[in-house]
């Protein structure tokens, strides 16, 4: 059984990665990868690859739901990557919200 659960954390952090980096970045804006690694990890609880994380921030970013902006990095004056969500990235996440199922927390309490 605990493989099975395993295998199905897996495949929801997989399918749940994308909406919540949209989110994440919806409240932290201008935000880097770094700061969403530090913030993914403080609200879920997960350890993303780095591989894995700019693999679907490009993802994002390709499909228009994410932009970015070269800034300076402070005191070494390196470019580092902002993102904010665009107007499309918004339309997007307020269309996951508005279909998510909530639950009550006690099911005997819904009769």
């Amino acid at each position: 059984m605990t493989s099975r659960i395993e295998s199905w954390v897996e495949t929801y952090k997989k399918a749940m990665l994308a909406p919540i980096l949209l989110r994440l970045t919806s409240i932290h804006q201008p935000v880097t990868v770094n700061d969403l690694t530090t913030h993914l990890a403080a609200a879920s609880g997960w350890h993303v690859t780095e591989r894995g994380l700019y693999r679907t921030v490009k993802r994002l970013e390709d499909s228009g739901l994410l932009v970015s902006k070269a800034v300076d990095a402070p005191r070494t004056g390196a470019k580092r990557k902002e993102l904010s969500l665009s107007p499309l990235g918004g339309h997007f996440l307020s269309g996951i919200s508005a279909n998510i199922v909530e639950l009550p927390r006690d099911a005997t309490s819904a009769d």
